[in-house]
């Protein structure tokens, strides 16, 4: 009888407390139209419609927003988020910024909140500032290939890229940006000279290292926390026209990380360095001949890549045609200090453009074929030079073993040219590697290329990286709890929790990132 009526009020408290929380969902998650309707904005609300909203790149979670905002100026980004914050803690009410939808894993969503389309703000213009020190003024919605071809106009060109430039700016710069270039110019944190910020009290601040530098280093790499990017100033250099773009291959990983450690420390040296694992990849020569040329084809004809665990260094050098017997001879000179593979030398020639948008020209293809739009369970880690070849050896052939699905990117970058006094975190050495996995879930999914294979992988490698106490930091990082959070910022987790109650006190702001929960007061 005693074991009944215990067994009741468990039962009675449960039913109690879940029903309080649908209560607390219902009353202060959702916003009602009216509430926002009467705010004097610009541009505009939508209240259905929004699936577009509740998805993005990664396509594993899907949270719907009460309302997205379509701002055309940057007040009505500011009047929507001080309306929240005047709310005050009452309301469960969020907001998260929303570019080009390229999260991974719903990060830019804000669940019963207010999503804003920070795509209605790129029609603002563009503009460009020549000088000893050029720079290009743009709005945060704006796609780095439009920034592209519109600095090109003035022979100018940002000099910090990603591989992909189908993104947003504010998007980038909330994270860090980080392609080939990086080794040499940084990330595109480390190349912005100003930006304007809406903060989670709704306030409009310019700010730059000279004024209002803490809010400035806070929002870059900040993951959305501080503030909402609305417009930034990005450092510009005379564009090239011409690249020669090179791939080699190794098969052996230490002679391969020599190699790239050697590039981006040389004074002279190429332009653009990345790595490639290749695993058991069928044909991989004759793909490569589609566009680009071998040095020996008959050699080349004969390399064989089934069954094997390869390495691929790619390399440009930029330049303008009449520079083209010169650059062949830095080329030649550059590629005699290093030890690839000698029949597996490939090269070919594109304008600029084509090579800073050639992932674009991919996912075309991939589009094509209804491959884009499937779910990309990615990971992005940034492992120490102390730990690279631990790393190598426990992932690549071991758990990983093929790479069919999506390629998996490896290239160190000097630490010397990261600013620490962003938000963003990396291994405390000065070289560490960027590893990324990029696969994709096929339509036709089996146990081997299914959703949860891939998730599968990742945890083994995030738990071999863990039990090995390699020191990685996950770039694009995603965790759940708090004290994962804490582990991932270590002893800078305190100056991040003072920058989210100095800009963003009620926790408004990039939900989605699951760092901080919006408290909320029932009295």
């Amino acid at each position: 009888m005693k074991q009944s009526n215990v067994l009741l009020t468990r039962s009675l408290i449960i039913l109690l407390a879940c029903c309080m929380a649908i209560k607390l969902s219902l009353c202060f998650s959702s916003v009602p139209p009216s509430s926002l309707n009467a705010l004097h904005v610009q541009g505009h609300f939508s209240f259905e419609g929004n699936e577009f909203a509740a998805s993005d790149f990664g396509n594993q979670i899907h949270f719907l927003p009460s309302a997205v905002l379509h701002p055309k100026k940057v007040s009505d980004i500011a009047a929507t988020i001080k309306h929240v914050w005047q709310m005050g803690p009452s309301s469960g009410l969020t907001v998260a910024a929303r570019g080009h939808g390229h999260s991974l894993q719903g990060q830019a969503q804000a669940p019963q909140g207010i999503v804003i389309n920070m795509e209605a703000l790129s029609g603002q213009e563009m503009q460009v500032h020549k000088g000893k020190l050029p720079y290009v003024d743009v709005p945060a919605g704006e796609l780095w290939i439009n920034i592209l071809h519109d600095c090109l106009k003035y022979g100018l060109a940002p000099k910090s890229w990603t591989d992909y430039l189908h993104l947003t700016v504010g998007g980038t710069l909330s994270n860090a940006g980080i392609s080939g270039q990086a080794f040499r110019h940084g990330p595109q944190i480390n190349n912005v000279h100003q930006l304007e910020v809406v903060t989670g009290k709704g306030e409009v601040v310019v700010c730059s290292e000279e004024k209002n530098a803490d809010l400035f280093h806070a929002v870059l790499g900040g993951l959305g926390q501080f503030g909402i990017i609305t417009r930034a100033r990005i450092s510009l250099e005379p564009a090239p026209q011409k690249v020669k773009w090179i791939r080699v291959l190794y098969s052996d990983f230490s002679t391969f990380a020599n190699d790239q450690e050697y590039l981006i420390s040389a004074e002279n040296t190429f332009d653009y360095i990345e790595g490639l694992v290749i695993v058991n990849r069928t044909g991989l020569i004759n793909n490569w001949r589609s566009s680009f040329n071998p040095e020996d084809p008959e050699q080349a004809s004969q390399f064989v890549s089934d069954g094997r665990t390869l390495f691929c260094l790619e390399l440009t050098k930029n330049f303008s045609p009449d520079e083209a017997t010169k650059i062949d001879k830095e080329i030649k000179s550059l590629l005699s200090q290093l030890s690839y593979i000698p029949s597996t030398l490939f090269v070919t020639e594109v304008s600029y453009v084509e090579f800073l948008d050639r992932v674009h020209a991919a996912e075309l293809k991939l589009r094509s074929k209804g491959f884009w739009e499937l779910p990309h369970p990615w990971l992005n880690l940034l492992v120490p030079r102390s730990k690279i070849h631990s790393f190598a050896e426990g992932v690549f052939g071991n758990i990983l073993t093929d790479t069919n699905n999506g390629p998996v990117l490896i290239y160190p970058v000097n630490k010397s040219k990261w600013d620490n006094r962003t938000s963003f975190v990396t291994p405390d050495e000065d070289i560490f590697y960027l590893v990324a996995f990029l696969p994709h879930v096929v339509p036709s999914s089996t146990e081997n290329n299914g959703l949860q294979h891939f998730l599968s992988l990742n945890k083994r490698i995030l738990n071999f990286c863990e039990t090995a106490r390699l020191g990685v930091k996950q770039y694009l990082p995603y965790y759940t709890t708090q004290e994962e959070w804490r582990a991932h910022y270590g002893p800078r987790w305190e100056v991040f929790v003072q920058r989210k109650s100095a800009y963003d006190p009620l926790a408004i702001l990039a939900p989605g990132q699951r760092i901080f929960q919006k408290a909320i007061s029932i009295l």
